[in-house]
């Protein structure tokens, strides 16, 4: 399988704390990769990196070869980042939401098809309530809806993605990630919790490159 993300001598600053240096990763088409670590250690930070979303202390993130700074455009439209706090209108409803989501990222996503993923994550009970007044796993299940509209990107990075899910939710979620890598994507994702998998898992620990 070809090498999608190439991470050499990556270091991570926050202010005056050098929370990890000469990080490096290799990460391929069809591969799942678990980032671990005791909080505070950097691993949103790492995600964010690896997205292109905030710029690193010193080394490089590449995107099938080429710096992502060099390529952001066609980088970003093959990425799908989920941060840890979901990105939701409270007045709006999950399906309302969700459509906001898909149609702001260019990605073509019909009533239908938003409907059937938000059935998938278990918010068919809540499609035209306000994301106001859902609880923090409905609120986070909103924005995991997207990772069943988005096949077409083939690098998701997620920032603890299964964190207030119920058994049948992280199942489903682990289904979902299984068949990504089945279909040439990569996931990288951070995770306190041990989810099992059809797909062989590696793991990175952040704190193995603390400074």
């Amino acid at each position: 399988m070809p090498v999608m993300l190439d991470v050499d001598q990556l270091s991570c600053q926050r202010g005056e704390r050098l929370l990890f240096r000469r990080l490096g990763l290799t990460l391929s088409a069809g591969e799942l990769l678990r980032v671990t670590g005791a909080n505070g250690t950097g691993k949103t930070s790492l995600l964010r990196l690896l997205a292109g979303l905030s710029y690193p202390a010193a080394g490089s993130v590449r995107f099938l070869s080429s710096p992502i700074l060099q390529q952001r455009e066609s980088f970003h439209a093959s990425l799908l980042y989920l941060g840890h706090a979901p990105a939701l209108n409270e007045l709006l409803t999950p399906l309302e939401n969700l459509r906001f989501a898909c149609a702001s990222a260019g990605d073509a996503a019909s009533k239908t098809a938003c409907l059937a993923a938000l059935d998938r994550i278990g918010l068919q009970g809540q499609i035209d309530l306000p994301c106001s007044v859902l609880s923090q796993g409905q609120r986070r299940r909103v924005g995991l809806a997207r990772l069943f509209l988005a096949s077409r990107r083939k690098l998701w990075i997620l920032d603890e993605p299964f964190t207030a899910l119920d058994t049948h939710a992280i199942s489903e979620l682990a289904a979902t990630l299984d068949a990504h890598c089945t279909a040439g994507g990569a996931v990288i994702f951070s995770s306190h919790q041990d989810v099992s998998f059809r797909t062989p898992q590696r793991t990175l620990d952040v704190e193995s490159f603390a400074a």
